[in-house]
């Protein structure tokens, strides 16, 4: 089958799906881009729940999740939704379900739409591994099926919206064995449950696909949306965006714009979710200011034909030569360099050794490298003609980067290494406006597998627009050069204090190089998605600490304030544990 998830690598256009009515928003159809976030407040106090809401509201949020582990918690949505009401806010609710259908079917009283996970919703996860035969499988569907369709049909009757919301850290063990832990194991996922609610006549509904891998989410959006196409026009449902557990500060901002922003300048997407370890109010002028960057920087594009030099489904990077610039190799499999200016590699001279891993490596004045417009042939061939060069496309041009870079890939000779640039007009901006310009643009391509070596030119700040540079190449799993975290945000179901533990364990851990830790508020994602991390700090009671080697449990019940240390001793024990070095004193 010969699949496609937009109809232009090079040119942009918005995916037309149909509209999805959440309460009084319309999400898809060409309306607005939509901005979403979840309360952190615990549902059993409908009273901060409220005034976290209005907060919320007040601060541009258009849609307000609110989780409901339990039937009992969720009989408390109803008070939730009067006090909000009442208040004279009319912001949508959405009560986010876990493995229980009971609270769901509480839930779907009271709130304008439901988010079930199909790998928890109707499933146990126990990392089982078993053969299914094709008549095992029926039959866990059609268990699935007398699960779910209640729910389904008792959204129609109240004229609710779902979102069926995939995790790539839950997946059932169903889908792990038949289609492994993979972006179309999280397809099929979806798949299953939408058929059942189309089955029952249910169309207003919208999917999620949510991964805390920027790679591994762009790569199941992707899928989805070539598979939705392909099942029919009639299964053009909106979809919601977010990257999970993408954790605080510059990282999660940069982990974010690399898994959204991909998506939203190829036309895909049509409300999103920011999720930051931080209060929840925090997330939405970073999304709102994601949605604009990503819409001003896509428009246009080039139109004509190009044959793609990416596989758009399965991740590889692109094949050129090494070669080697200023005592540096780059290209082939050898490391992502980080390129400056000559001015600001002299603004830095004199405190390099401060920097630590946020190096300059090459000045791209001194490089040597060519620059072109992509759509000139006739420059392409007389590189093409001669010996290995690094090339990157030419400042001032009017193409998006994205675009342009796309079709310098496809029409180049794979040979010559590309340096990638953030922007092609550099311009004075707010810093979290350039952070995402070059996270959305940088990460984009990484993820496409282009690309050798990396210039942000949006940041004049010679250090910041280093820190952006290294940041995108670890966010988009280019470059580990420190610790990588994985830490969900916060929410109702939180066993601790997410924000100030994992600011605790970044100050202990931070300078552990390419290790990776995963910091969960509770155990819903936790364990599938802590597969790719290798130490786990996990919610497993009210102030008890869970910690994980992999996916597995390998400490339990940890009083909270010991857990650090523990964490530490862990560590250790598996000989990944360092001291950190001493500070480095300013010149």
């Amino acid at each position: 089958m010969d699949l496609s998830f937009c109809p232009s690598l090079t040119h942009y256009s918005r995916r037309t799906t149909r509209i999805v009515t959440v309460g009084g928003v319309a999400i898809g159809g060409g309306n607005p881009i939509r901005v979403q976030s979840m309360l952190t407040s615990d549902t059993r106090d409908a009273d901060a729940c409220v005034q976290e809401a209005l907060g919320l509201a007040e601060a541009g949020c258009e849609i307000v999740r609110v989780t409901a582990q339990t039937r009992k918690i969720a009989e408390n949505l109803e008070k939730i939704a009067t006090g909000l009401r009442a208040a004279g806010c009319e912001v949508p609710l959405v009560a986010d379900i876990h493995f229980k259908p009971d609270a769901a079917m509480e839930a779907v009283k009271w709130v304008e739409k439901v988010r079930v996970n199909p790998g928890n919703y109707a499933d146990k996860k126990k990392f089982a591994v078993r053969e299914y035969s094709d008549a095992e499988y029926a039959e866990e569907l059609e268990r699935l099926q007398e699960s779910f369709s209640p729910l389904v049909r008792e959204c129609i009757a109240r004229g609710r919206a779902m979102r069926i919301g995939t995790n790539h850290g839950s997946l059932s063990d169903r889908i792990m064995n038949r289609y492994g832990d993979s972006p179309l194991g999280m397809v099929e996922s979806a798949l299953e449950f939408a058929r059942i609610a189309r089955g029952e006549g249910f169309h207003n509904f919208l999917f999620s696909m949510k991964a805390s891998n920027p790679k591994v989410m762009v790569e199941a959006y992707r899928l989805l949306v070539a598979r939705l196409d392909a099942e029919g026009e009639d299964w053009n449902y909106p979809l919601h965006l977010g990257v999970t557990e993408a954790g605080d500060g510059e990282d999660g901002r940069t982990k974010s714009a690399i898994g959204i922003g991909s998506l939203l300048m190829d036309g895909v997407g049509d409300t999103v979710r920011v999720s930051l370890t931080e209060d929840a109010i925090e997330e939405i002028p970073v999304a709102k200011a994601l949605v604009d960057v990503c819409q001003g920087v896509s428009a246009g594009g080039w139109e004509g034909e190009v044959n793609s030099s990416f596989d758009p489904f399965d991740y590889q990077r692109r094949t050129s030569e090494v070669m080697e610039v200023q005592g540096l190799k780059l290209g082939g499999t050898e490391t992502v360099r980080v390129f400056t200016s000559q001015e600001k590699w002299n603004a830095l001279a004199h405190k390099l050794a401060q920097l630590g891993d946020y190096q300059p490596e090459i000045v791209v004045e001194a490089s040597d490298v060519v620059e072109v417009d992509p759509r000139d042939e006739a420059a392409l061939a007389a590189l093409d003609a001669g010996e290995t060069k690094l090339v990157t496309v030419a400042d001032g041009i009017d193409l998006p980067v994205v675009a342009a870079f796309r079709l310098l890939a496809a029409r180049l000779d794979t040979r010559h290494p590309i340096l990638l640039k953030d922007t092609f007009a550099p311009a004075e901006k707010p810093f979290l406006e350039s952070l995402l310009v070059a996270a959305a643009n940088l990460g984009s391509l990484l993820c496409d597998g282009i690309g050798d070596a990396v210039l942000v030119q949006g940041e004049a700040a010679p250090g910041q627009s280093l820190r952006i540079a290294y940041n995108t190449l670890q966010a988009a799993g280019t470059r580990i050069f420190k610790t990588d975290y994985v830490a969900c945000p916060s929410c109702g179901r939180t066993l601790f204090n997410l924000q100030t533990t994992t600011q605790k364990i970044r100050a202990a851990t931070g300078h552990l190089k390419g290790v990776r830790i995963a910091v969960m508020g509770c155990i819903v994602n936790g364990p599938g998605e802590m597969a790719d991390a290798d130490f786990g700090y996990v919610g497993g009671a009210p102030s008890k600490i869970n910690l994980y080697v992999g996916k597995e449990a390998v400490k339990f019940n940890i009083p909270e304030g010991e857990a650090v240390e523990r964490l530490i001793d862990l560590i250790r024990e598996h000989g990944k544990w360092v001291d950190a070095p001493e500070p480095v004193a300013a010149a």
